[in-house]
């Protein structure tokens, strides 16, 4: 109910005015879909404090995680619009709409850590950048989210591409379960929160998650199997409404973006440090965990990545190829 009232006022809000370059104060509404334990939530609740500090309280960053203010597909249109100015979203959650920003997600394409570090103002991210401000939004930050995900059963490990035989498993989208397809799988996308109760109920066999997510929705207590595997990246963005952004003044446009470009870099140990504390956690709780050897990352990818590659192309032709490009083109070094 209060995510109602807030988005209803929010809508209610006239289109954003430019901001004198006199006015001593501004407010950046900033809607996300992450729970407030989630590292990402964590990583913005800590931006919101740091502009504060940089502004001397002249830029007001008020979060509205898990919702609370606007759905997750809610949260474009809203921007965009100029009902709130600022959201957050993971990047295959743009789907056919900027079908390049799945990029990162192609199995086993972009999980160097070495090479994630150097995504924020690279060439990749500058091209992804500029088909979201034909979207009408201004990218802000970049927030690293994870690049190690978890196979997880009842039944059996999931090791050798054989498991995959006739198995009901979590898919993540249409573009991506091609990969689970070509190894035999039968996945079925749907959203984090509805996994738990599909594995109990025997809709699914296996689930595939971030590693991290594993632990915050407890799937040690209903699956007795997890092979990690760095199968795909996660790149979370935040993005702003570009009316309301050309018109604040240059100081409080520096306060935002240095606290942004912080935020990035803290974003990149606190995920990884996540990520490893997750593994532990798994492990103490119960779960059988198996870490992919290279050898079977390197089976995994040959059998997997080219028919999700083969349908990336066709579903974004031009732009496609040169997100892959420009990806493998970061230096791992």
């Amino acid at each position: 109910m209060r995510r109602r009232h807030l988005l209803a006022a929010a809508l209610a809000t006239p289109a954003l005015p430019r901001l004198a370059a006199a006015q001593a104060a501004v407010t950046m509404r900033l809607s996300h879909q992450f729970p407030p334990s989630h590292h990402n939530a964590r990583v913005i609740a800590a931006f919101a404090e740091d502009v504060k500090a940089r502004s001397n309280g002249q830029v007001d960053v008020q979060v509205f995680p898990a919702e609370q203010l606007a759905k997750a597909g809610e949260n474009f249109p809203g921007v965009a619009r100029g009902a709130f100015e600022a959201a957050a979203a993971v990047n295959f959650q743009w789907g056919t709409t900027i079908p390049e920003m799945n990029a990162p997600t192609l199995p086993y394409l972009f999980t160097d850590i070495a090479r994630i570090r150097r995504f924020p103002g690279s060439d990749a991210a500058k091209f992804m950048e500029g088909l979201l401000e034909r979207r009408a939004v201004r990218n802000l930050m970049w927030l690293y989210t994870t690049r190690q995900s978890i196979f997880t059963s009842n039944r059996k490990p999931i090791i050798n591409l054989a498991d995959f035989q006739g198995l009901k498993i979590r898919g993540l989208n249409a573009l991506t379960d091609h990969a689970l397809s070509a190894v035999g799988a039968a996945p079925s996308a749907m959203p984090g929160p509805e996994v738990s109760q599909a594995l109990q109920s025997g809709v699914l066999d296996a689930g595939l998650t971030d590693i991290s997510a594993a632990v915050s929705r407890r799937y040690y207590e209903i699956q007795k199997f997890g092979t990690v595997a760095p199968y795909f990246s996660v790149i979370s963005h935040v993005y702003v409404n570009p009316r309301w952004w050309n018109g604040l003044n240059a100081a409080h446009r520096t306060a935002i973006e240095a606290a942004a470009r912080k935020a990035e870099q803290d974003q990149m140990q606190i995920t990884e440090d996540t990520a490893t504390a997750a593994l532990v956690t798994l492990r103490e709780r119960g779960m059988t965990v198996h870490e992919q050897t290279p050898a079977e990352a390197a089976t995994w990818q040959a059998a997997m990545q080219p028919p999700v590659i083969t349908a990336f192309n066709r579903l974004a032709p031009e732009g496609g190829p040169r997100a892959v490009e420009l990806l493998r083109a970061i230096p791992a070094a």
